[in-house]
């Protein structure tokens, strides 16, 4: 198995491959950061052999073209997190920091984590084009005032398409430059909110298909659901529910030295995957009476309600796991029994 490790940047991406032992074997510099480039990288690649991975730095505004291209043409692709390429090259022979020294460093982190996460870029290309459309919304928030200071549409209600359209045609009966502008926005507003509504049905199919069972959990929406499994990333690379409850920092952490035993609240772990479990936490408060009887036996023995809730956290990252095991086992029999 080769790894390449890639070291990405606006302008070039450089890559460094290495055998299984980390021994470097070949660099190579992209010199632009195109569809073609990357092809290009892949060709170069070929002279390692067929059995080989690509490890990239986990930085997702750079890397999200590459990885992309990278997967349309077969590849497989892990991400690597910052703090583990830092370690990796802190502990090599060279010194200095140059892109050579830091592919290298990327790949060789690779080699030592064989476990990290794959690629996922569907959830969060959804989650940009919402983030765009609410920078948008504001924007248009400040023109509609500045029109009309009395024109203030309810929280949220320009994220739906027919209230978007209803400000398009108001603003259609207006003259003037910032009329224009906001007209601009809503035609924008609505094209996003097309595009997100497109890929949440996508990503709904993709997840009813991939995690039926935690979808079945109350409080776990699609949405939920594929940003768990995304960031997840295969849960049979976890030994047991404590080193995923690890992992996604709903584990508390010792805290006591010669006196009573006592945890505090851990701020380690992949937070995306810990906001996704406390959305189904706060759900589950609000409206499932199992959560809400822990809830309150919890608050029994004295704990506070964050307290009480961080406790359910722990406890639902449990009933994630065995889930996201009982759908894993599940989709590994099917092709078995569509066979038979």
């Amino acid at each position: 198995m080769v790894v390449l490790g890639i070291d990405a940047h606006k302008r070039t991406h450089t890559v460094v491959a290495v055998d299984e032992v980390g021994r470097q074997l070949g660099v190579r510099v992209t010199q632009s950061t195109g569809t073609a480039a990357h092809l290009e990288l892949v060709v170069w690649a070929d002279r390692f052999g067929s059995e080989r991975r690509w490890a990239v730095e986990d930085c997702r505004h750079l890397s999200r073209r590459l990885e992309r291209d990278l997967l349309a043409a077969g590849e497989q692709i892990v991400r690597v997190p910052p703090k583990l390429m830092a370690h990796a090259r802190d502990s090599a022979r060279t010194y200095g920091k140059s892109d050579p020294i830091d592919a290298l460093a990327v790949a060789r982190a690779a080699l030592r984590e064989p476990g990290l996460p794959a690629a996922r870029l569907l959830a969060d290309h959804r989650e940009d084009l919402v983030a765009e459309r609410t920078r948008a919304i504001n924007r248009l928030r400040w023109h509609l005032h500045e029109l009309d200071p009395a024109w203030d549409p309810r929280p949220r209600s320009l994220a739906r398409r027919k209230n978007v359209a209803a400000v398009a045609a108001r603003l259609a009966g207006l003259d003037g430059l910032v009329a224009r502008i906001a007209a601009g926005l809503a035609a924008r507003i609505a094209m996003l909110t097309a595009e997100v509504n497109a890929l949440e049905r996508e990503i709904t199919a993709r997840v009813q298909a991939l995690a039926p069972s935690l979808l079945a959990l109350p409080g776990v929406a699609a949405l939920t659901a594929a940003k768990i499994v995304a960031e997840t990333a295969g849960i049979g690379r976890f030994k047991s529910k404590d080193a995923y409850a690890r992992h996604n920092g709903t584990a508390p952490l010792p805290a006591w030295s010669a006196n009573p035993h006592r945890h505090r609240l851990s701020r380690t772990g992949n937070r995306q995957l810990n906001c996704a479990i406390h959305r189904i936490a706060v759900t589950q408060k609000r409206c499932h009476p199992p959560a809400q009887a822990y809830l309150h036996r919890r608050a029994t023995t004295g704990d506070t309600s964050t307290e009480a809730l961080r406790a359910l956290k722990r406890r639902l990252s449990d009933i994630v796991y065995r889930t996201l095991l009982a759908d894993s086992a599940d989709a590994q029999t099917a092709p078995a029994s569509r066979a038979a």
